[in-house]
């Protein structure tokens, strides 16, 4: 498999950093979580990004993050709203395959329970359903792969990674 890198999107608490994580494992790749990288860039944790920027500039400080990402064999994980800014994303594009971790909403709606303090880029009065709504045709726009990644374990959905991109 001769890949530069892989990029794994989708709404939060698909499963990017923790399949991310094992991905880059199994392939020997490093592994780069852009939150973190806007943290680290910002000097501050997501959420206290987004309340004091508010979500529309929290888009364009994650799209300016994700664009100076320069990297090889590494599997990134970038947040659920890098589809919201199409210069971000096709920079992602441009690095490498994009996967899609398809999650049901039901499925997210119980794994995520702290959606105001979490570092979600919503809008006041959005529902995890209204963001999911939202954003699933963008993922599906992007994705270069699309896997279901709700199949029971973490090791089921890397499985249906792997085997994705064998095919790509």
């Amino acid at each position: 498999m001769a890949l530069k890198n892989i990029t794994l999107i989708g709404m939060p608490g698909s499963g990017k950093s923790t399949i991310g994580v094992l991905l880059a494992k199994t392939l020997g790749f490093d592994f780069l979580d852009t939150d973190l990288l806007i943290q680290t860039r910002e000097n501050a944790l997501l959420q206290d990004i987004l309340d004091a920027h508010g979500t529309e500039d929290f888009l364009e400080l994650e799209a300016d993050a994700i664009c100076s990402v320069e990297c090889d064999r590494t599997v990134i994980a970038p947040g659920g709203s890098v589809i919201c800014r199409e210069r971000g994303i096709e920079h992602l594009r441009s690095l490498g395959p994009v996967v899609y971790l398809r999650i049901p909403c039901q499925v997210l709606e119980q794994r995520i329970q702290n959606m105001g303090s979490r570092g979600i880029a919503f809008k006041p009065g959005e529902t995890l359903r209204d963001i999911y709504e939202y954003r699933t045709p963008l993922y599906e726009k992007y994705a270069d792969i699309v896997v279901d990644g709700d199949r029971g374990s973490m090791e089921e959905s890397l499985a249906a990674v792997l085997q994705a991109l064998i095919g790509c």
